[in-house]
């Protein structure tokens, strides 16, 4: 496996006309974005940049952030990519920890962090800065092993941690995707969620394979659609919020879906029901992608074709990684019974940046200990019931709050949900829910309680179901159970 710059020199010279990439009224051929990335690289080398230090990354979607990725990548530095929906002094934190030297990004995000990194905005600024350099062919020193990024957790439980990934790390998720989206040379791959996280990844697959891929700035329903119809986007990946959005949105016309082969849903669950749903919808475009930060996208996998069978499943074991499932003694458990998932390969990561004590207890014996719960069926595939952390002990009992919301989430009215475990002097827990409703849907918690009974033992039933305004996320849209623990949520 070679490292991300030798693949890209192979990929410049190999489609030097094609359009590598479409942002808005800007576009780039193979050749153009050559040139642009080699001027980048000698840019940062004028900074000062030598090979290990790190270069921070803060932008909403532009194409700048895919010539950043091939310009880091080839002189061997590091990029801290960092989401724009961060607070200041999350942001702060970020840059400090990681000792970026170098943070470049759109000028509205940065003048409000304080930071003692040369500020490069992306712009005039940017392109001056580019349009200094020469395009001369760098020479390469970089090892598939050497660091290519240090992206960040979204910090549900805590301080976020910097996850050390290398070049076979990103590459070996970035052919993991090729596979299960069935990537063709006529693909256009489409980036609507951040490029800081979800879509980098898809991003890599689209360069490696000489595709032309097109960044949108903003998601909304409509607008999107009208997007990727008049594009023919035919990839993309999208986070289940935005699927949710997408089919349910008033204006809704699958015939813009037309062009889109496979929609990649990753980064939290979706209920059976939504997914159910939306491919009732939108048909059957949809694959399935489970994995974390740590071993990105793809420990395991769910084609478009076995989707609608197997709305409960989130795949198979992906290609570059190993997998099982063991209780807390750390021994394999039997199939169909609920374990923690762990995995080894060249898709998990190094370890935490500048953390031993917290990579010791992640990556233990070469395995990554998830922290996910699940069960694998007679097939292999991995059915996910909750995080470890999230299991609620009542009376005893284990309760898998994911098992009560893909319950109520069989409301037509419900729009999402979040169920939780709170003190209770009996029972050391009693399980809470929280319920956003549709828009112009009114159910009350009487009519919940008895959708829970008809499906739910007694003793998992909720003794509490709130109708809330919206629940707690973090800025990569993951429900914040901690939040619903503190009562801090909108009624």
């Amino acid at each position: 496996m070679q490292t991300i710059a030798h693949l890209a020199n192979k990929v410049f010279k190999r489609y030097p006309t094609k359009v590598a990439v479409i942002d808005g009224n800007r576009q780039f051929t193979y050749s153009e974005l050559q040139a642009r990335v080699y001027r980048l690289y000698a840019a940062l080398k004028a900074e000062g940049l030598k090979k290990g230090d790190r270069v921070a990354i803060l932008m909403s979607n532009r194409m700048e952030h895919i010539e950043l990725d091939l310009a880091v990548a080839i002189g061997g530095f590091i990029k801290v990519p960092v989401n724009y929906r961060l607070h200041p002094k999350e942001i702060e934190y970020i840059l400090g920890n990681a000792e970026a030297k170098i943070l470049i990004g759109d000028e509205e995000l940065i003048e409000n962090v304080e930071t003692n990194c040369n500020r490069i905005f992306v712009g005039k600024d940017y392109e001056e800065w580019l349009l200094r350099q020469n395009a001369d062919v760098p020479e390469l020193s970089v090892g598939e092993d050497d660091l290519f990024a240090i992206m960040y957790t979204s910090g549900t439980t805590g301080k976020p941690k910097g996850v050390m990934l290398s070049h076979r790390n990103m590459i070996s998720s970035a052919l993991s995707l090729a596979l299960v989206c069935e990537i063709t040379p006529e693909d256009i791959v489409g980036h609507v969620a951040p490029l800081t996280h979800g879509s980098n990844f898809l991003s890599h697959i689209t360069w490696m394979f000489g595709l032309t891929q097109v960044v949108y700035n903003k998601f909304s329903p409509t607008e999107f659609l009208d997007d990727i119809e008049r594009d023919q986007v035919s990839v993309i990946f999208m986070v289940p919020t935005m699927v949710n959005l997408m089919v349910q949105d008033q204006n809704f016309d699958a015939n813009k879906l037309r062009h889109i082969k496979s929609i990649n849903m990753a980064g939290s669950p979706i209920a059976a029901s939504k997914l159910k749903q939306a491919i009732e919808k939108a048909g059957p475009k949809f694959i399935e992608t489970y994995g974390l930060v740590e071993a990105p996208m793809t420990i395991t996998m769910m084609p478009r074709n076995e989707l609608a069978g197997r709305l409960e499943s989130c795949g198979a074991t992906g290609p570059f990684v190993e997998m099982k499932l063991v209780n807390d003694a750390g021994l394999e458990v039997k199939q169909g019974e609920v374990g923690e998932v762990i995995c080894k390969g060249p898709l998990v990561m190094q370890g935490y940046w500048r953390n031993q004590e917290a990579t010791e207890e992640t990556l233990r014996n070469g395995w990554l200990y998830t922290g996910d719960l699940g069960w694998l069926d007679e097939h292999g595939y991995l059915h996910l019931v909750d995080r470890k952390k999230d299991v609620i002990i009542s009376g005893g009992m284990n309760i898998y709050p994911r098992e009560i919301e893909e319950v109520l989430n069989l409301h037509d009215g419900i729009k999402e949900t979040s169920v939780v475990g709170m003190p209770h002097d009996k029972w050391g827990e009693m399980v809470i829910a929280y319920c956003v409703l549709n828009e112009g849907c009114t159910v009350d918690e009487e009519e919940l309680l008895e959708l829970c009974k008809n499906h739910l033992a007694s003793f998992k039933k909720p003794k509490e179901i709130h109708i809330v305004e919206e629940l707690p996320k973090s800025s990569y849209g993951k429900i914040l159970k901690r939040e619903l623990k503190q009562g801090r949520v909108a009624q």
